[in-house]
């Protein structure tokens, strides 16, 4: 997905974030189990959190069998959430109200299965 469609999917995203994931799933805030109210600038929660949207849609939406939506509890729902909440997680340094950017890891400039450069 790119441009309009991906902004309104991300949008999409973001409703069902505010308005369903959270007010039903959204357990109180520790140390333990860390939330970011900025969840959008980290790029692992957007990819989870897009994934358990998908599977929402697909598990409770029409056409979808009646366990639907006890699979996505049972599959998807705990799993990201445990994921994400984690004290290691995506939001580990954030406290409530207070977002805190994460490094990534480094990478060496170099390509270790590239090819060999010619000599100088």
């Amino acid at each position: 997905m790119e441009g309009s469609a991906y902004a309104h999917s991300l949008r999409q995203l973001t409703l069902w974030t505010h308005h369903v994931l959270l007010p039903v799933y959204g357990r109180e805030v520790t140390s333990a189990a860390p939330w970011c109210a900025r969840w959008w600038e980290h790029p692992e929660a957007v990819a989870l959190l897009h994934g358990l949207w998908l599977a929402w849609g697909d598990l409770t939406g029409p056409g979808s069998t009646m366990t639907g939506p006890a699979n996505w509890h049972r599959d998807y729902l705990y799993n990201v959430l445990d994921h994400l909440r984690a004290p290691q997680g995506p939001f580990a340094g954030c406290k409530p109200n207070t977002h805190r950017p994460k490094e990534s890891p480094t990478v060496a400039a170099v390509d270790p299965f590239g090819p060999v450069p010619p000599p100088a």
